[in-house]
């Protein structure tokens, strides 16, 4: 193939077609029909000189040379697509149409999803905010531009992500209120005699509560483990469980009366529990992109008005 008769598209769909490894699945991810996408394979496979993918039962599996290509090829799509977007040098966010993929915790939707919408529609009506959910601290989806911003606890072991801190938080107690507990001073033992529903997302109920605990002799009872923070709340308020949950889950500047709070109480945990940070997170080829700076920037301030910083 001459220089002059390469087709870019061609890129663009090579770079669907491995990452889907299915016809039908990039056909649908790039809107096209399945017999205009196998003969967009048909091209590609004429101007690389390789079958790129081929069958293996009902699927197919790429060959040597198309996973060779395949991390190449998704960053030569991903820089085309870049110098060919126009560069924006003042953000008139009222005329931005993005789409901005957010992963955040359970609990961020719960408690703080509302009031950034509100902020970013506001100012931009025509942007479209998706929030993806946070299974990990794995770095990758902000490697590879899957995600373009994530708040949360730091974790990530990829030195070049861009953190921003948001605000310090803190486990405390909840229980419904009423709770027996609520009635007396809490102590490491009356608190390790209750039984506790536990927030955690790997299923693995080892936290500083514990070895705060273990260090005093004592042992929490654990009744209930669930995935969220939200749902231990919700479990807490409807039976004699107590849960330990971020301070920032009872209430903020903007929800001080969130619905997920009512019939619930919050004491103080009688341990030595450490604070910890909330941070936002993005790689650094976003840095100078004006309107991911305005995106950032407006949910940076929706987080910290939320939950002022405190002056140490």
């Amino acid at each position: 193939m001459d220089n002059a008769d390469v087709d870019l598209n061609l890129l663009a769909a090579l770079d669907v077609l491995l990452a889907e490894g299915s016809v039908t699945g990039a056909a649908r991810r790039l809107g096209l029909s399945t017999s205009a996408m196998s003969r967009t394979l048909t091209r590609l496979r004429a101007a690389t000189g390789d079958p790129l993918l081929v069958r293996a039962g009902r699927g197919l599996v790429p060959t040597p040379r198309a996973a060779e290509l395949r991390d190449r090829v998704h960053e030569l799509a991903r820089d085309v697509q870049a110098v060919l977007r126009p560069q924006i040098t003042d953000v008139d966010a009222s005329s931005l149409d993005l789409t901005f993929t957010i992963r955040v915790s359970e609990a961020f939707l719960e408690f703080l999803s509302g009031p950034v919408v509100t902020a970013v529609t506001q100012a931009a009506p025509r942007i479209c905010l998706r929030f993806v959910a946070k299974p990990n601290k794995d770095a990758r989806p902000l490697r590879e531009g899957l995600i373009d911003l994530e708040i949360g606890v730091l974790g990530t072991s990829a030195p070049e992500i861009r953190t921003q801190l948001l605000f310090h938080d803190r486990l405390v107690g909840v229980a419904r209120i009423g709770h027996p507990l609520l009635g007396t001073v809490v102590t490491p033992e009356n608190y390790a005699a209750c039984n506790h529903v536990v927030a955690s997302k790997e299923g693995d109920t080892v936290e500083p509560i514990d070895a705060a605990l273990q260090r005093l002799g004592l042992k929490r009872v654990i009744r209930v483990v669930v995935p969220g923070y939200p749902d231990a709340m919700r479990i807490a308020r409807q039976s004699d469980l107590v849960a330990a949950v971020p301070r920032s889950c009872l209430g903020n500047t903007m929800a001080c009366d969130h619905a997920a709070t009512v019939g619930l109480a919050a004491f103080e945990i009688p341990l030595p529990v450490p604070e910890f940070k909330i941070s936002a997170m993005w790689h650094p080829r976003m840095d100078a992109d004006p309107a991911h700076r305005w995106l950032r920037d407006t949910v940076m301030s929706v987080c910290r008005a939320a939950y002022p910083r405190r002056r140490d």
